[in-house]
């Protein structure tokens, strides 16, 4: 004891002697986010009953390859189910309508959570900042330690601390390698262009989860959390991405190879869907089904895969019918309710954005979101966005009618995205997730509190520049966390890269870096 079952995505189950917990499972088998995404391999072999007969169930954020309610309403009465406490309640809210009777816990970060009397307990690690609802869990079984990291991109310092907290050993450190961005697959990229981004942000992933594992050290480290496939037609000509070699997404087979060889003093496996490991003996069972699959084979078990799924994936589209009349005005009313929310987000969106809805009672419609305040048109020739985003209005009406929320239609990748100039709003992305007004509170109060009196010098082309220690994004620590090259500094943790003679992000829009040469 304790026995790490790993259920495939970022799910685990740990059985230790008092108690049966489930981690972020994603078992559903009409995958996620609208039925484009699916478990990759499939782990619809695994006995769903013995899965679920559980006592605690942690699930990390909302994002539905972690947050699946197709296995919260097939839970015990008894289960008790574990999330983060995040400053908006959105996660909260969803979690409670899936829930029905079942209890609901949330745990305030670095706090332990007692899962026994036996002294195993459990914590939360949310990321840095409030714009990024992702959290690690940090679970000590029978003396165990376990990072479960999911999504969240720990900066250094938090995975260290996680460590200590865990008494000075991590027994096993799970870690997102693939991403799952809608950038840049999504984009309306030429070809060439299209390849060379996928590979900066696939080696740029795998150096950040190299330099967060070498500061941390565990005693094995695990690649998982992705990458899922994608079965229906409207999305299938994007498993192009899981190409072993030029994919834009690492399987963790790849992931695995690759951190062996950048990092070789470090121990390295992965695990595939009904794999068990003893974290006592380092014994692992692997699971014959998920033993017969290869990750190099996969154009022939996809097409399997997808007819298998066919059905479910129907199930899920005819859940979300063509929209009637009046849906601009509907369209309107919310993005005049979104607008309402923050000045402060206004104030750092500042662009226009082109919506183009397909299909009945859809149209072309501008949303300009201006620091004096938010309007709805419909486009004028005239009138040059700085973004478009082009769906279906099946899915904008699913949005205004509740029944799915924008980050879920984003990571659908059922959207065809351009922007110019070609720079990455999070302010955009943050307004449309967080849609209420604490959680883009908190993110408002996070950036305009930042301490930036602890700083550091880097050398660049042979000028010294003094920069504060931390990403003016989201945390970053630059000391350890960061590449300097061509005048710039890159922040492995979410790409953002800053120009060292003016401070300014050069492909998003974040705040000045405050750099000044020496």
């Amino acid at each position: 004891m304790p026995i790490v079952t790993f259920l495939g995505h970022a799910g685990v189950a740990v059985r230790a002697t008092a108690f049966h917990l489930l981690a972020d499972p994603w078992l559903a088998p009409t995958g996620a986010f609208l039925g484009a995404w699916h478990q990759y391999p499939r782990n619809d072999h695994l006995d769903v009953a013995s899965v679920c007969d559980a006592d605690w169930v942690a699930v990390s954020h909302e994002h539905l390859d972690h947050f699946d309610p197709w296995v919260i309403e097939r839970l015990p009465a008894r289960t008790r189910i574990l999330i983060p406490r995040y400053p908006g309640p959105a996660f909260r809210e969803r979690m409670l309508a899936a829930a029905g009777d079942r209890q609901v816990i949330e745990l305030t970060a670095w706090e332990k959570f007692p899962l026994d009397n036996r002294g195993s307990w459990i914590t939360a690690i949310p990321e840095l900042s409030p714009m990024c609802h992702d959290a690690a869990f940090l679970i000590v079984a029978d003396g165990r330690g376990i990072l479960h990291c999911n999504d969240a991109r720990l900066t250094a310092a938090q995975a260290r601390r996680a460590k200590h907290l865990a008494g000075g050993r991590l027994d096993l450190m799970a870690v997102q390698t693939s991403g799952a961005s809608w950038h840049p697959i999504c984009y309306e990229y030429p070809a060439e262009q299209m390849a060379e981004i996928s590979m900066n942000k696939r080696i740029s992933k795998l150096r950040s989860v190299q330099r967060l594992v070498r500061q941390t050290a565990p005693e094995l480290a695990v690649p998982f959390a992705g990458p899922p496939c994608f079965l229906d037609a409207e999305v299938g000509h994007l498993n192009w991405v899981l190409d072993q070699e030029e994919g834009a997404y690492c399987d963790p087979d790849v992931s695995t190879a690759w951190l062996r060889e950048h990092l070789p003093r470090q121990r390295w496996d992965y695990f595939k869907p009904g794999d068990a490991l003893d974290l006592d003996t380092g014994e692992c069972v692997r699971d014959p089904v998920s033993a017969e699959f290869s990750f190099a084979d996969a154009d022939a078990y996809l097409e399997r895969y997808a007819a298998d799924r066919a059905p479910a994936i129907a199930k899920v589209i005819a859940e979300h019918p063509e929209p009637g009349p009046g849906l601009f005005e509907r369209f309107a009313a919310h993005f005049e309710y979104l607008g309402g929310l923050s000045d402060y987000f206004l104030r750092q969106i500042a662009m226009i954005v082109r919506f183009e809805v397909t299909g009945p009672n859809g149209g072309v419609w501008d949303v300009d979101f201006s620091p004096d305040g938010l309007t709805v048109s419909k486009a004028s020739p005239d009138v040059r966005p700085h973004y478009r985003i082009t769906t279906a209005g099946r899915w904008i009406e699913g949005i205004l009618a509740g029944r799915l929320a924008w980050e879920d239609l984003l990571i659908s990748f059922r959207v065809s995205l351009y922007r110019d100039p070609d720079v990455y709003n999070d302010y955009l992305v943050g307004l449309l997730k967080h849609a209420n007004a604490p959680a883009l509170m908190a993110v408002e109060e996070y950036e305009t509190g930042r301490d930036e009196t602890e700083r550091i010098t880097v050398e660049c082309d042979g000028a010294r520049y003094d920069i504060p220690r931390y990403c003016p994004h989201a945390g970053e620590d630059l000391s350890i966390g960061s590449v300097v090259r061509d005048g710039q500094i890159h922040c492995l943790a979410h790409n953002f890269a800053f120009d060292l003679a003016t401070g300014e992000c050069t492909n998003a829009r974040a705040a000045n870096l405050t750099s000044r040469r020496l």
